[in-house]
């Protein structure tokens, strides 16, 4: 059998070590190691300010927990199995350095609301870094969206050819799906950003505490007003895993992309070898490694807010064991998240090279500019239901002659219908199709131009 732990005098003897194993998290909770820490030296701080310890007990808490720090950053602090957890962990070696009175940095506070404290801590650290990490993706792409307004790529709906675009259009949808996860979460951070410190186990405390003090010490915006809710709430990590699977999506559907791109098919990008691994037995192969980890580690992170929806919706109040579950679905979606922004940011910059003349060939190949058709004879008078009825015959008969648009003799235009002129042939022009979708948010030049100065305006603002 295991030694006793803090909290169990009541029983008779101490947890089987199958059950301590299966019990501890500490495994794991050592990552909250440096906010158990900050926020156990401003609980220490709070009892002394209001008299439930002395001013240099407080300071001997303080002075104690600070020499933790230090010993774990130098690889001198690594508890076990035995500490149960990273919070008994704390207090046991802090009580080993400054004595019994390392026996009151308890005193008001429960592991329930101090874990909510420390989790909160981690994440809004992380949230910024991830944050961070959004920004930098999207001062990639647009560098990338600069130096290539005028490459037009094929445009597809229902990965069928359909309108040929900018490149640079392309790229832009993208720094805009990922300025929504930097808003979005900005939006989570504020609910993250609350503190449970003081709720206690589940009903508050008998000590004149100050809960506000704690909360103003941690850089905390609000507490909690109700401590049932303080300890149990895991609305703001659910809220998380949401906003970090949009942005798995939102990479998830780029690397899609590159690894179309890069296939034999389309052709349109070229995997550079910083980027890409070959074949055990087929030494022509380049493979998209990069892009398909990412689309891959994707439903990591989906199945963590899985798995936290499914724990919480059955739980009654307040503080359940079942939350200590959260920690390793916070950590790991983390981490995923990160390590996807980094080695997707570093795959645009450095491991794709677009193949501009593949790309200015591929929009001459199709009917992409059937529409454009269909529009210069609206813009004539025409009725544009009319319009795309005589284009859709026109499409077909090309088909079957083999021919594309932009072969076709004015005689053959103006036997269609006698509205159409020479200038035809500029309009259905890939070039002119992209430049003269002029609308805001369009792909023509100008718009994207337009686009990337606001886009810039807009990392510089904040």
């Amino acid at each position: 059998m295991t030694e006793k732990q803090t909290w169990s005098q009541r029983f008779e003897s101490a947890l089987h070590p199958a059950i301590a194993r299966f019990n501890a998290s500490i495994g794991f909770d050592i990552e909250l190691i440096e906010y158990d820490l900050t926020g156990s030296q401003a609980h220490a701080k709070m009892l002394a300010h209001t008299g439930i310890i002395s001013p240099e007990e407080g300071e001997q808490l303080v002075a104690g927990l600070e020499q933790i720090r230090q010993e774990y950053r130098q690889g001198k602090f690594h508890p076990g199995i035995d500490a149960e957890d990273v919070h008994f962990a704390a207090e046991h070696r802090l009580t080993e350095i400054v004595g019994d009175v390392g026996k009151k940095l308890h005193t008001a506070r429960s592991r329930n609301d101090q874990v909510g404290t420390d989790t909160r801590l981690y994440l809004r650290d992380q949230i910024q870094q991830i944050r961070q990490q959004l920004r930098e993706f999207q001062r990639v792409l647009l560098d990338i969206a600069e130096k290539n307004v005028e490459t037009l790529i094929p445009g597809y709906t229902h990965l069928q050819r359909a309108q040929p675009v900018s490149l640079a259009h392309h790229l832009l949808a993208y720094y805009q799906m990922a300025q929504r996860d930097w808003e979005r979460l900005a939006d989570v951070s504020r609910r993250v950003n609350i503190s449970p410190l003081g709720c206690g186990a589940l009903a508050g405390t008998t000590f004149p505490i100050d809960r506000h003090y704690t909360a103003k010490l941690l850089d905390f915006d609000s507490i909690y007003a109700n401590s049932l809710d303080g300890v149990s709430d895991r609305d703001f990590a659910i809220e998380f895993l949401s906003a970090a699977s949009l942005i798995m999506v939102h990479l998830s559907r780029l690397s899609e992309e590159v690894i179309l791109w890069s296939t034999e098919e389309f052709r349109f990008v070229i995997l550079k070898d910083s980027c890409a691994t070959g074949s055990s037995i087929m030494p022509q192969k380049k493979n998209p490694d990069v892009p398909e980890l990412v689309r891959g580690k994707t439903g990591r992170v989906f199945g963590h807010l899985q798995a936290m929806l499914v724990m919480m919706k059955g739980l009654p109040l307040a503080y359940n064991k079942d939350l200590q579950e959260d920690k390793e679905a916070i950590f790991d979606s983390v981490n995923t998240v990160k390590a996807c922004l980094e080695a997707t940011t570093i795959l645009l910059q450095f491991g794709l090279e677009f193949r501009t003349q593949r790309l200015a060939a591929a929009v001459t190949e199709d009917f992409s500019n059937a529409t454009d058709v269909a529009d210069y004879l609206a813009a004539r008078g025409v009725p544009f239901r009319e319009a795309y009825n005589l284009v859709g015959k026109v499409v077909k008969t090309s088909i079957a002659a083999g021919k594309l648009l932009k072969d076709l003799q004015l005689e053959e235009w103006q036997q269609l219908h006698p509205a159409f002129a020479a200038d035809i042939y500029e309009a259905i022009s890939p070039r002119q199709v992209v430049a003269a979708r002029n609308s805001y948010g369009g792909t023509g030049f100008t718009q994207v131009n337009q686009a990337i100065l606001a886009a810039r305006a807009q990392i510089a603002a904040k």
